[in-house]
């Protein structure tokens, strides 16, 4: 591989600190229209309702997980794996770009905006478009991204229970909502980052924080990432495109506040041939969707009005987590309720009482397992370790835990 020349740019992050640049080609990406579209991205949606500090970006996210990968990199090397320079460059390039591929509000909207189409694959065809654009130089981070590397443990440290950007995103989260649940020793984890027989481990000194780090991701979720003002809000922005839709079905007129997003909207097939419409996609962000609900706060159809004031206003529709599903006839008559007082049809009020379900499982070892490395050799999964929090009979590990919940209107008597 071409030596490249001396470059050193330095980022000042609130997080780590300083985030050295020092490669070509990671600052030509950096610079590209693809990437810098993130800083308009929110990196939690809709969080900041709840938590005023939490307005940072998949920008940022991407920069940090970035930052930590190099760490990791530099501890594997240390302890006399090999990672070549053409590795390392191709690992930082995917953790770069792992993220590229999320539009507007990044997993509240994914399945709307572009039905079919998971972000990871939109992030993939990014890179593989990129590495046209600069002629070969993201094959390597591309195979890594994909799993198609022969070190397996160099795609782990990017996809798995315990990559780089669970690391970043826990500890930016916690940092910027404030949630001090949420800080992980992530600095301890990397230094005692392992591989034996191409797999990613940890040795056993680190037992401790890693059942910190599953513990604090267990209780971000449900503090931070699921909590109920969080769910209804991003439940409402859901429901103002699905009623979108469908006035845009029944040939009603109505617009998006740009040409890309519209687009979107009224070619409910564009995902088929997502490649025609990349640039397209790449210049959705955050501001075509915020912009678009201000305006429709005016359109004349009450139901979509009413939801995009809901949210604008931040006067969000009352959530309420129930231990069992809520039954039909009493939803029914609480949907009557509400089309009575706001006059509208009793399928419309669908719209402002509805129940959904919330979920998060900490750890299950039968994905992708986190694999403890003993001093005599041997190898156990976290689960199986002597006197470990997480085990086979702890609740903190085991099972999806879910929580069954109600949206409706402030004035409804539910």
């Amino acid at each position: 591989m071409a030596t490249s020349p001396t470059v050193r740019k330095i980022i000042n992050d609130p997080v780590y600190g300083f985030i050295t640049i020092d490669h070509p080609l990671v600052l030509e990406l950096i610079s590209h229209p693809y990437y810098q579209r993130l800083r308009n991205i929110h990196q939690m949606a809709f969080a900041h309702l709840v938590y005023p500090g939490a307005m940072h970006s998949r920008l940022h996210h991407s920069l940090g997980a970035y930052h930590l990968m190099g760490i990791a990199l530099s501890e594997l090397k240390s302890k006399g794996v090999s990672i070549t320079a053409e590795e390392e460059l191709g690992a930082k390039l995917a953790i770069l770009l792992h993220d590229a591929g999320h539009g507007p509000f990044s997993h509240a909207l994914e399945k709307v905006l572009i039905p079919g189409l998971h972000h990871e694959t939109l992030s993939l065809l990014i890179m593989e478009h990129l590495n046209t654009h600069f002629k070969g130089q993201l094959s390597t981070a591309i195979a890594i991204f994909k799993g198609q590397y022969p070190k397996p443990f160099l795609h782990q440290l990017i996809s798995g229970q315990l990559d780089v950007d669970r690391m970043d995103y826990l500890n930016r989260d916690s940092f910027f909502t404030g949630v001090a649940e949420g800080v992980i020793g992530y600095d301890r984890i990397l230094k005692m980052l392992a591989v034996k027989e191409g797999q990613l481990m940890v040795e056993e000194k680190a037992i401790f924080s890693i059942e910190k780090f599953l513990i604090s991701r267990r209780l971000m979720y449900w503090q931070v990432y699921l909590h109920k003002t969080v769910v209804s809000a991003e439940m409402s922005v859901v429901l103002i495109f699905k009623r979108v839709l469908q006035l845009l079905q029944q040939g009603m007129a109505i617009s998006a506040a740009s040409s890309d997003l519209d687009f979107f909207l009224q070619n409910r097939d564009a995902g088929a041939a997502i490649k025609q419409h990349l640039d397209r996609f790449c210049r959705l962000d955050d501001h075509d969707v915020m912009t678009s609900i201000k305006n429709w706060c005016y359109h004349p159809d009450k139901v979509l009005s009413t939801l995009c004031r809901l949210v604008t206003e931040r006067k969000l529709l009352k959530i309420r987590f129930l231990k069992e599903p809520v039954d039909r006839d009493r939803l029914a008559a609480w949907r009557k309720e509400v089309a009575q007082r706001l006059a509208i049809s009793e399928e419309e009020a669908s719209f402002f009482v509805f129940t959904g379900k919330a979920s998060n499982t900490t750890y299950n070892p039968k994905d992708e397992r986190i694999h403890i490395l003993f001093k005599d050799g041997s190898v156990k999964d976290i689960s199986e370790v002597d006197n470990a929090l997480i085990n086979y009979g702890s609740s903190l590990a085991f099972g999806e835990i879910s929580k069954e919940y109600i949206c409706y209107p402030e004035e409804s008597k539910i």
